[in-house]
């Protein structure tokens, strides 16, 4: 289904040249769960940014589905992120003036009745049903996770690609939170691609590839350390990962014709500029 050959992503500054990811071969099946592992700086979080058309490779091809994602434009890159992949990152970059079921609809461009219906299941299987009406900031972080993992698999992706997505979470959280996304993905059929320095949470994955300096291992070579991943690579903003323009444009015109919420403690808008 997703299939990376000789996949290589190159920084040059100045006169140095480091391959953040350096010759990848790899191949994501239908329904696989597959773990990304490394100390920082090896690279995992550069190969999933490039597997999820997020960076464009300096070598290599990534190809869904037979398709050569590198050859497609930057609309039809975004259009095909929307429409088949889903993601969590580190971060949960909710939209801090909508609600929990609001936030997990923006996955949808034009929601119906009965997408509605779905968000709403979604957050009560995840143990949200008292908190569909709160927003980002009157939630914890284990609860803002799981309103991002709802908000992955809103439109029933082919694949989800999750950075570090326990990396801010405690420990007894982020087992809950991977344990959620595990159920989510075995009940939709979905993909999923977990990057993350503790291998502890990757239980039930059907393959585990370790990374060091930006090549695959068949073993790590040293213990893992604590990563900086998670984060959305430099120059690809949050929101046009994560929902479309037409979306967000949506919300603006529905929220300009709304009152503005009694909510003085809720940010500004993100969707600006």
């Amino acid at each position: 289904m997703l299939e990376a050959h000789e996949l290589t992503l190159t920084y040059t500054t100045g006169e140095t040249r480091t391959n953040a990811v350096d010759g990848v071969n790899l191949a994501v099946n239908e329904a696989e769960f597959v773990g990304i592992v490394g100390p920082s700086g090896s690279g995992k979080s550069s190969l999933l940014y490039l597997l999820a058309g997020l960076r464009l490779p300096t070598g290599g091809r990534v190809r869904f589905r037979a398709q050569e994602i590198s050859n497609l434009s930057g609309n039809d890159r975004a259009a095909l992120r929307q429409q088949h992949f889903g993601f969590i990152f580190q971060q949960h970059f909710l939209i801090e003036y909508l609600t929990a079921l609001e936030n997990v609809l923006v996955a949808i461009a034009r929601p119906t009745a009965e997408d509605r219906a779905r968000a709403k299941e979604l957050l009560e299987s995840l143990g949200l049903s008292d908190h569909l009406r709160k927003h980002p900031h009157q939630l914890s972080g284990g609860q803002r996770q799981r309103v991002a993992a709802a908000r992955a698999i809103m439109h029933r992706p082919d694949v989800v690609f999750a950075d570090e997505p326990t990396a801010s979470l405690d420990h007894r959280t982020a087992f809950e939170l991977m344990e959620v996304i595990r159920k989510m993905r075995t009940s939709q059929q979905t993909a999923l691609v977990v990057v993350t320095h503790d291998p502890s949470i990757l239980s039930g994955a059907d393959r585990i590839v370790h990374m060091w300096d930006g090549r695959m291992r068949s073993q790590p070579g040293e213990p893992a350390v604590n990563g900086a991943g998670g984060q959305v690579p430099n120059g690809v903003e949050a929101r046009t990962v994560l929902v479309s323009p037409a979306t967000l444009r949506a919300i603006r015109r529905q929220r300009q014709q709304q009152s503005p919420p009694d909510d003085p403690a809720a940010p500004g808008d993100p969707t600006q500029p």
